[in-house]
């Protein structure tokens, strides 16, 4: 992995980069994967994309074993999942606005992540400083400021993990595919992934 140090500390080359889009929505070509879709269209050729779709990955749900003697034995498709995280350098949270926050099967998909930190000679936070978290969220609401909480939690994880935080894309629409009738969401996905991603701190 090449770094460009022009652009400040831990930035990661165009070139060298791969995204990894988790999608949380309970709807299969959701509003909010349409949008991370039309984004993800922005990309620059030849920069790996891989999607996971959450609803369709038979994850149980965490279980919080740091305090346990026995060794928690993780399963195929958390194995996978890990992997896929530790693999891209760019993790894209597609997550529709559930009671102004993250869906159920995203803050499952971060529980995971303290599990994988705290794994017998784990090097998950080593490897993940310095990536990127971007967020792309499609709500009801007109005004963005309802997704705050939202905002909050993909901010804070990032600055936790001192990961970089790109923001989050957010996108109006109820509706199936409404979301296609939102000209500015469109046009803010055009730039989304090309903007400068700061290194996340706590509010």
């Amino acid at each position: 992995m090449t770094i460009d140090t022009t652009r400040g500390a831990d930035t990661i080359r165009d070139a060298d980069r791969s995204f990894l889009f988790v999608l949380g929505s309970s709807r299969s070509d959701g509003n909010t994967e349409i949008l991370a879709r039309a984004a993800a269209q922005q990309l620059p050729p030849g920069v790996p994309q891989r999607w996971v779709d959450l609803a369709h990955l038979p994850l149980p749900d965490f279980q919080d074993g740091r305090h346990e003697t026995d060794t928690w034995s993780a399963g195929e498709y958390e194995e996978t999942l890990r992997q896929a995280t530790l693999e891209a350098t760019d993790i894209v949270i597609a997550s529709p606005l559930y009671w102004y926050t993250l869906s159920a099967q995203t803050k499952r998909y971060l529980d995971y992540w303290s599990g994988w930190l705290t794994v017998s000679g784990s090097d998950f936070a080593e490897r993940m400083a310095g990536r990127t978290l971007w967020g792309v969220s499609v709500m009801s609401a007109d005004d963005e400021a309802v997704g705050d909480g939202l905002v909050t939690t993909l901010n804070n994880s990032a600055a936790y993990m001192r990961m970089r935080f790109g923001g989050v894309l957010f996108g109006n629409g109820s509706r199936p595919g409404q979301v296609r009738n939102d000209e500015r969401a469109a046009l803010r996905a055009k730039t989304f992934f090309q903007q400068e991603a700061p290194v996340a701190l706590f509010p």
